[in-house]
């Protein structure tokens, strides 16, 4: 799909003619989303400009994700978005930023983009130029990440409260072993795709974080007075972010240790109570199993509470450890 936008008036529009060998006037920005040949062979023909493939974008090297030929920008970074069954993914993003026109090339569907362009229409939202587009769009993605951030440490707070609150324990001693289990997998659940999620925009904050001051060392001759601003502004964003996103990650590190000594708690917990139930259960097997030998004199065969006093032996041998075990603190 090829669609292109003026940044000053009304929506972008798909070209109608792939045959033109001219772009529409004012045109800035050029989204370029999962385009066939034909799209790509229509803008590298109307602006003179390569168009870099999916494989070169993917590039993990700084030499390939950021170059300079004759005068444009050649610029790439992984951006992290959710699927429509919720996943979140990591997709390659290109920029070619001339000082007249910005190229995005991207395969997937961000809604970021979506949400940019709608904004970009409005009278004065955007400076309406190539550098203005640029930098407004990676506005909208920094803002959108920050918005997964703080999504991400709710998250973590809710999951904290239910961890270290003062009557977890108690709590968990009180429920049943498989509700005790499944809270516990839940826990790990969430701190896990919380991991996940705040490592995938470390790799785009990475890739933003190398972006800005590449752009703004290479294409500040060209940028106006009224976009340079807001590229110092948005490389101060990026870096409160990666801070941020440290302290999550240390965060989701606290948590998975605290979920995984609980585990370790109920593990020991379960060693214990079989521990004391096979203890328990010596002596009275001793004293049933020396009573069910069939000699011919002993003596309590023939006496007139016997069986009653065997009884009794058999549950004081098995009352006394678990008075011992609750004294020495192990019950």
């Amino acid at each position: 799909m090829l669609i292109v936008h003026t940044c000053s008036a009304s929506n972008g529009a798909p070209i109608a003619d792939l045959s033109a060998s001219t772009l529409p006037a004012n045109i800035v920005w050029i989204d370029l989303f999962d385009g066939d040949a034909a799209e790509v062979d229509f803008v590298e023909r109307a602006t003179g400009l390569h168009v870099p493939a999916l494989s070169e974008i993917s590039e993990i090297e700084t030499s390939s994700r950021l170059r300079v030929e004759d005068d444009v920008l050649y610029l790439s970074t992984p951006i992290v978005y959710r699927t429509e069954s919720g996943e979140a993914v990591t997709t390659s993003v290109g920029f070619v930023l001339r000082h007249d026109l910005l190229i995005t090339i991207r395969f997937a569907d961000l809604e970021v983009f979506r949400s940019f362009a709608d904004s970009c229409a409005k009278p004065g939202a955007v400076h309406p130029s190539s550098a203005g587009a640029f930098i407004g769009l990676l506005e909208a993605i920094v803002d959108r990440i920050a918005d997964v951030l703080e999504g991400i440490g709710v998250g973590l707070d809710a999951v904290s409260k239910r961890i270290f609150r003062v009557d977890s324990a108690k709590t968990l001693a009180r429920q049943r072993p498989a509700r005790e289990n499944a809270d516990l997998r839940e826990f790990l659940a969430k701190i896990g795709r919380a991991g996940d999620l705040t490592s995938k925009i470390r790799n785009s904050l990475l890739g933003l974080g190398r972006m800005v001051p590449y752009v703004a060392g290479l294409g500040g001759t060209w940028f106006s007075a009224e976009v340079k601003p807001h590229l110092e502004a948005l490389r101060q964003d990026i870096l409160s972010l990666n801070d941020y996103d440290a302290h999550l990650s240390n965060n989701v590190q606290l948590l998975l240790d605290a979920t995984l000594g609980l585990i370790n708690v109920a593990q020991n917990n379960i060693i214990k109570v079989l521990t004391i139930v096979s203890v328990v259960g010596v002596p009275p097997t001793l004293v049933a199993s020396m009573y069910g030998m069939n000699f011919r004199h002993m003596p309590e065969l023939d006496w007139a509470w016997g069986y009653q006093y065997g009884l009794a032996v058999i549950a004081l041998s098995a009352i006394l450890p678990l008075l011992w075990f609750k004294l020495r603190g192990w019950l």
